[in-house]
């Protein structure tokens, strides 16, 4: 029996970001995504740099261990991402999530670091076959939280394990491939705004891009906070006559000409060379050794202390780079920091409050703000709150040019039917952006080179905008005292 993947991937900006932090890639024998963090020109580079780093895994060649070469390749993108941040400082603080499947015959291998997910659709059956490296999973595994409540937690964004180039252990496991399983990867601007149960109804598409699509229509129709990347794909039994499309697809920040570039890309070689080089053998231990060994237990413990150390010193340090827009009081603010807390300890201080306040916002606005919007950096958190002063009640929005003082408008008819009454304020906009997976071409041989600058094979992104009508005010611009108009906007709410 023979096995082979048929797959579809879709990628898209979403309508809050600014910039495309994930990277995606999907081939016949490799499907990977990697969700970079680290704010604009940061978390693209650590997510490019690990797909570009795992695509030799989809090559046609023999592995003996397919386990070790799954942690090998994480291991090795890990050391450069830390490489990166040594040559250009402004990256410090970048990582990514990595979420991939390796497939080898009838087995698959799967390597997780993070919060993207794996879903396994199997006789109609959706399971989850990640576990997510967060906050709020964690206090889900310790019963503090149960599944209801981690859904709405505003929490559930800070990640406990990410590739960020010191020391991490990914998970790495082996399964069976069946024919007529369908998986999914995706990243969490799928999972955070659609539920598992839509998830699953919305798999039973059949064609595999036809799915993806709906399935990241789904997350901008739920406000797209995120980047939003799915790849799709079926394990298929070949059969006599079936034409094999084995081209790789490509996505997102791996092949935006828009992203920053990869700090030392042309040292690729020597990378890929160290990662054959065998291990260094060990030197056997000699009688000094063997005369301290009675110190060895005090050395292990500081040695344990100074890691411990490092680490908390690693993580706030990270925290520093981030910001989040929330409330302060009763008006918008900016944070630096995390949105998270630890008993009396804070990971986060106010940067900046706004003259914005939240009672101005519209509700859905308003309860996104409470629960904290993430931004990874200054300058985004600055954008998110520029959006949100287009998001006010219509009363609460600033005013026009005011008209002279010699200008006196009379006062516009009312329509006879209550529902004719329009608002003095234009509507609201709200902004869309999509980007369609690109086709896949069939091709009986493997481009002679897949490099991020010209890949084979690539999705492309298009964007589409999309505004409410005007609506003409029909209230005048001067109106004699003994006049009343016959409607009025509702004042802005005044902050409690």
């Amino acid at each position: 029996m023979a096995l082979y993947l048929r797959y579809a991937v879709r990628s898209d900006l979403g309508l809050v970001r600014n910039n495309n932090e994930d990277s995606v890639y999907a081939g016949p024998r490799l499907l990977a995504i990697a969700d970079g963090m680290g704010g604009h020109a940061a978390g693209e580079v650590a997510s490019k740099i690990v797909i570009g780093t795992l695509e030799p895994l989809d090559e046609d060649r023999r592995m003996d261990d397919l386990m070790r070469s799954l942690r090998d390749a994480v291991v090795e993108a890990n050391h450069r991402i830390a490489d990166a941040v040594q040559q250009r400082s402004e990256l410090e603080g970048m990582g990514t999530t990595l979420t991939a499947l390796r497939f080898l015959g009838s087995q698959v291998g799967l390597v997780h670091v993070g919060d993207s997910r794996a879903y396994l659709i199997r006789g109609n059956q959706l399971t989850q076959i990640t576990h997510d490296d967060t906050y709020v999973q964690y206090l889900v595994d310790s019963g503090k939280l149960t599944p209801d409540e981690a859904k709405d937690h505003p929490r559930k964004s800070v990640i406990l394990r990410a590739l960020l180039g010191s020391d991490v252990e990914p998970d790495v496991s082996i399964r069976e491939a069946r024919p007529g399983d369908r998986y999914l990867l995706c990243s969490d601007g799928l999972s955070d705004v659609v539920s598992a149960e839509t998830i699953a109804d919305t798999l039973h598409i059949e064609d595999t891009q036809e799915c993806a699509d709906r399935l990241v229509e789904l997350a901008l129709r739920g406000g797209g906070p995120d980047n939003v990347t799915v790849i799709v794909a079926d394990v298929v039994n070949a059969r006599v006559g079936d034409t094999i499309d084995d081209v790789p697809v490509i996505a997102g920040a791996f092949v935006d000409p828009a992203a920053a570039d990869v700090p030392g890309s042309d040292s690729a070689a020597e990378r890929a060379a160290r990662m054959s080089r065998p291990p260094a053998p060990q030197p056997a231990p000699t009688h000094a050794a063997r005369r301290r060994f009675r110190w060895r237990p005090w050395l292990i413990a500081l040695a344990a202390i100074a890691l411990v150390v490092g680490a908390l010193g690693g993580t706030y340090a990270w925290t520093q780079t981030q910001y989040f827009v929330g409330k302060a009081g009763a008006d918008v603010a900016i944070y630096r920091g995390v949105n998270t807390e630890f008993g009396p300890l804070k990971f986060f201080t106010v940067y900046k409050v706004t003259t914005l306040p939240l009672a101005n916002l519209q509700p859905s606005y308003r309860g996104q703000v409470r629960d904290g919007i993430t931004a990874h950096s200054k300058k985004e958190a600055e954008n998110i709150v520029s959006n949100l002063r287009k998001q006010q009640l219509a009363g609460c929005l600033p005013p026009g040019p005011a008209p002279s003082s010699s200008v006196s408008l009379p006062v516009t008819a009312t329509p006879s039917s209550p529902s004719a009454q329009t608002s003095s304020h234009p509507a609201s906009h709200s902004a869309s952006r999509s980007s369609s997976a690109a086709a896949h071409s069939h091709s009986a041989s493997r481009p002679p080179s897949r490099k991020p600058g010209a890949p084979s094979h690539s999705a492309s992104h298009s964007a589409s905008h999309s505004a409410s009508p005007s609506v003409t005010p029909s209230t005048p611009l001067s109106t004699p005292s003994s006049v009343a108009p016959s409607h009025s906007v509702a004042p802005c709410p005044v902050p409690q």
